[in-house]
């Protein structure tokens, strides 16, 4: 599969597998299982999708070692300032 690399030389397959609109659970994890034996080696998801422990069960079980998959997310932005960081913390 076709890969793009970054400025400092790391690389990432350009087509990813994403889980955004999967129901958590089973549909989840066939659908990723599924997705990695077909070759796929980027899977897109976020804590956000509620998926996310089907998504590392399924390449848990897919067979394929895990430095060979590349894992992309995305962080909330919501309440993660300076501010949040230090709530509490006595300086």
């Amino acid at each position: 599969m076709k890969r793009v690399t970054f400025n400092d030389g790391n690389s990432i397959p350009m087509v990813g597998f994403g889980v955004f609109t999967i129901p958590a659970g089973e549909e989840t994890y066939n659908a990723t299982l599924n997705a990695i034996k077909a070759g796929y080696r980027h899977i897109d998801t976020a804590a956000a999708y509620f998926n996310e422990a089907d998504v590392g069960c399924a390449v848990r079980d897919s067979g394929v070692a895990r430095a060979d998959l590349v894992m992309t997310s995305k962080h909330r932005q919501q309440g993660n300032g300076y501010e949040a960081d230090t709530q509490g913390i006595e300086t």
